[in-house]
């Protein structure tokens, strides 16, 4: 398994390797241990331009998820999820309004991205999103659990 992450944004500290640690525990509550994923990790003017250029949307978001599961090159290398980009300054003002660590928000917006990038999506189909949304609240609460383990 590889988890490339790569930080491009100056708004918080964040810790590197507990943060692949934590990836490797989302993957593994998700049966996707063996599976890849890149981690970006980013200002808002950075995913605003991402938003617009791909999702057509002009403005900072808090995660984007680019999957490789599906498309035309989905069967090429079906160990490798995809990349999901995180805008830790949106990240920090979420985390603020719902009184969160920004830790916390990283965590749930990781496991969000990871979601996407396994084919779920909380837009559309109510019941898709229901399931979504039950699914990370699940997944936050078992890494929670073994976060010091």
């Amino acid at each position: 398994m590889s988890i490339v992450i790569t930080n491009r944004q100056a708004i918080a500290n964040l810790d590197i390797p507990s943060l692949r640690r934590t990836v490797r525990r989302i993957l593994k509550q998700l049966d996707r241990e063996r599976d890849e994923l890149s981690i970006l990790l980013v200002e808002d003017r950075e995913i605003r331009d991402l938003n617009r250029d791909y999702l057509k949307r002009n403005r900072p978001t808090n995660v984007i998820a680019f999957p490789m599961l599906e498309g035309p090159f989905k069967k090429i290398h079906p160990q490798v999820l995809g990349d999901v980009v995180v805008s830790v300054e949106t990240a920090s003002r979420d985390a603020k309004k719902v009184g969160m660590t920004l830790e916390d928000e990283v965590l749930f917006l990781l496991i969000h991205g990871i979601l996407h990038l396994l084919g779920y999506n909380h837009e559309g189909s109510r019941g898709k999103g229901l399931r979504m949304r039950d699914k990370e609240r699940e997944i936050y609460a078992a890494v929670k659990n073994t976060a010091g383990t």
